[in-house]
């Protein structure tokens, strides 16, 4: 009976009883992962953000109000892209740093908590192409604010653009990386 109710009422009813969230849990899994492998391309890293995606439709289920063109479905999936994104950053970031690019240097291809690199090599090429067949002014804000790591105080005085603008094209930047990264 459960899984005839609509998203939003499971979740509702999953925050008066955690038992029920299982529902929403069987549904989002397998679409979820088969999105994120598409970005990250490493089935160990697309679990753990699937399951920190979980946690965060969990935690802040109480903030999520159904209102008209508003979707449980399109939340959770915003949930789940922001936290693929983050991770990008991170990986990113851990392969900027000297000591983790060390087993390269000593032609050893995996880093030195025994995890192969060809993933995260693999999700920046996967990244670079989905990039360059954006449209440059989408493009050039999610470069901006996902690889530069600028704020958006600083895109905005950049680019010349108020806030909401800024927000605007990041969603639908966003929302096109999507989508071409799954036809990819």
């Amino acid at each position: 009976m459960e899984k005839q109710l609509p998203d939003e009422e499971i979740l509702r009813l999953a925050l008066a009883n955690p038992s029920h969230f299982a529902v929403l849990v069987d549904k989002y899994q397998t679409p979820f992962m088969r999105k994120v492998l598409g970005i990250v391309r490493n089935p160990s890293d697309a679990e753990e953000i699937v399951q920190e995606t979980f946690i965060k439709i969990y935690k802040y289920g109480h903030r999520f109000k159904k209102e008209e063109n508003i979707e449980f479905k399109s939340w959770a999936y915003k949930i789940l892209m922001n936290t693929a994104f983050t991770r990008y950053q991170e990986l990113k970031k851990k392969l900027n740093n000297e000591e983790y690019f060390e087993p390269v240097a000593h032609n050893d291809l995996s880093s030195t908590d025994g995890r192969s690199i060809e993933p995260i090599s693999d999700a920046k090429t996967m990244v670079k192409a989905v990039i360059e067949k954006m449209p440059e002014h989408l493009s050039h804000v999610l470069k901006l604010y996902y690889i530069e790591d600028k704020s958006y105080k600083e895109i905005c005085k950049q680019e010349n653009i108020s806030l909401a603008t800024l927000k605007m094209r990041l969603f639908r930047a966003k929302r096109l990386f999507y989508k071409i990264s799954a036809d990819i």
